[in-house]
């Protein structure tokens, strides 16, 4: 009894604790048990959320389980196509609704676009063992985690139908002839009066290269690719010869090399000048080299030839008796050496050389213009049996003669000559005579002027019976006159003027403006 009154002595000691007030109006012990007991209902309840949560979590991830074994993951992309979540099927339905499209330039470089389905591309599955191995692949225990994974490469499943392809690039805008401009090689362009050449660029041009084109689209169609660019995969035929070209440049360059040539050829007074304008003409191209007409070259050098040359040609000649005359024959005069001047001239060319010239001469004469034999120069008057020497256009010698013999056919020819050469204490030798000479002078082949010795008179009409082998006779002293005054080259003017004697030059020789 005692312990029992102890006991509730006690609880109700703790109760009137409890109990006890604070502050007025707050009751601490009475509040703080029935927290107390509010928070053991609490607990209780809660404790059911967290084994819902693990019910649907669990039934959610084996839900998900069992889903991807027949499902792509989530982010998954086979060859190009998206195909999260997608079953095997799927993937074959979606096929349906693919299309490419072909991107194309029009004549004015203007992109364009035409898109063809999968239906005229021929578009099919013919195994779908390969997806069927991806999804058996996957670890459908980790469906939930972050997987985007990628299969590349081109899918050997998928195939198309060759002759819808051929079709569908054959109905292609830029295959219609109506649509495209053809390419075009860049090329060298005429020769232009102070420009010369230039180079014309490429066309490009938007025709498709049809096979190239056929393999692209095929590439394209089975590897699932929404588009292709036929610029950017290069699929138009190209000019084989751009502007920038090696071997166009340097026919170029060799072209406009050569028409820059600029020769002046003098003839006296007279000019003639070869440049592009003339040399591009003789030019020609084949296989990127660059040739020179020679029979060109040729008949240029043949027209300044025949204009500017003398030899052989009649000229008009006013003699020291104040009467003219025209000489036909003899070889003197400006002879041009065409072959050599052919040869230096094409090298001249080809190097793009410029300035004066002077041609080749097998020949050459006094100066150039009518009187070609200059102003100092022998006159021999056949008729008269008298010569004339002129140094710088004043006569400075004349003396009487003795040339062919007449009688005996060895007359002296009429003509134009040279002298060949000047010798000094020479031996003319011939069939049935050797004769020294201390001045030999020969103009002619072996006809000449020389000193004469051995005969006591000169002139008149010795030589008609009693004259040279056709050789023109002189004193000696005159001989060594004429000798010192001459060179190799001076005329020797030969000719036949009836009716006249050597002394009738006395008055005309004497005119300053003879032969002008």
């Amino acid at each position: 009894m005692k312990r029992k009154n102890k006991r509730n002595l006690a609880d109700n000691e703790a109760a009137t604790i409890e109990s006890t007030t604070l502050h007025p109006g707050i009751n601490i012990g009475s509040t703080a048990l029935g927290r107390r007991k509010e928070r053991r209902g609490i607990s209780k309840k809660w404790l059911l959320i967290p084994a819902f949560i693990i019910v649907i979590v669990l039934t959610v991830y084996f839900a998900g389980v069992v889903y991807y074994k027949s499902h792509f993951f989530k982010g998954t992309n086979v060859y190009g196509t998206d195909v999260s979540q997608m079953e095997v099927q799927d993937f074959e339905e979606g096929l349906s609704a693919y299309s490419l499209k072909i991107i194309q330039k029009d004549k004015d470089g203007m992109e364009f676009e035409e898109e063809f389905s999968s239906d005229a591309l021929g578009l099919m599955v013919s195994s779908t063992d390969e997806l069927v191995k991806i999804i058996d692949g996957q670890n459908e225990w980790l469906w939930p985690l972050q997987h985007n994974a990628v299969y590349g490469g081109k899918p050997s499943f998928i195939g198309c139908d060759q002759d819808k392809i051929n079709e569908v690039v054959k109905s292609l805008s830029n295959m219609q002839e109506e649509n495209i401009t053809k390419p075009k090689n860049a090329y060298i362009s005429g020769y232009k009066k102070g420009k010369g050449y230039e180079i014309v660029s490429e066309t490009q041009g938007n025709e498709l290269d049809a096979p190239a084109v056929i393999k692209a689209v095929e590439s394209a169609a089975e590897g699932l690719k929404t588009e292709i660019n036929c610029e950017e995969l290069g699929l138009y035929k190209k000019p084989a010869v751009s502007s920038d070209d090696k071997k166009l440049n340097k026919t170029l360059n060799k072209l406009n090399k050569y028409t820059s040539t600029d020769i002046t050829y003098e003839f006296g007074s007279n000019t003639e000048v070869l440049d592009g304008d003339t040399i591009n003409k003789w030019l020609s191209v084949k296989k990127g080299k660059v040739k020179i007409d020679e029979n060109e070259v040729s008949e240029f050098v043949a027209s300044i030839r025949r204009k500017y040359d003398t030899i052989f040609r009649p000229r008009k000649f006013k003699t020291s008796y104040g009467e003219t005359i025209t000489i036909a024959g003899g070889d003197y005069g400006w002879w041009m050496n065409t072959p050599q001047e052919i040869k230096e001239l094409t090298m001249l060319i080809k190097k793009g050389k410029q300035g004066k010239r002077t041609p080749c001469y097998y020949q050459t004469a006094g100066r150039y213009g009518k009187r070609d034999y200059g102003d100092t120069y022998v006159e021999v008057n056949l008729t008269a049996q008298h010569v004339i020497l002129y140094k710088d256009g004043k006569m400075v010698l004349e003396t009487d003669c003795v040339t062919g013999n007449s009688a005996r056919g060895f007359d002296t020819p009429a003509g134009v000559y040279g002298i060949t050469y000047k010798q000094r204490d020479a031996t003319l030798n011939g069939e049935n005579y050797s004769t020294p000479v201390s001045y030999w002078m020969p103009f002619n082949k072996n006809i000449g002027l020389h000193d004469a010795g051995w005969r006591s008179s000169f002139g008149g009409e010795l030589y008609k019976t009693s004259g040279s082998h056709g050789c023109v006779n002189l004193p000696p002293e005159k001989a060594r006159q004429i000798y010192d005054v001459i060179q190799t080259g001076t005329p020797v003017i030969c000719y036949n003027l009836p009716g006249t004697k050597g002394g009738d030059i006395a008055k005309a020789a004497k005119k300053e403006d003879k032969n002008t």
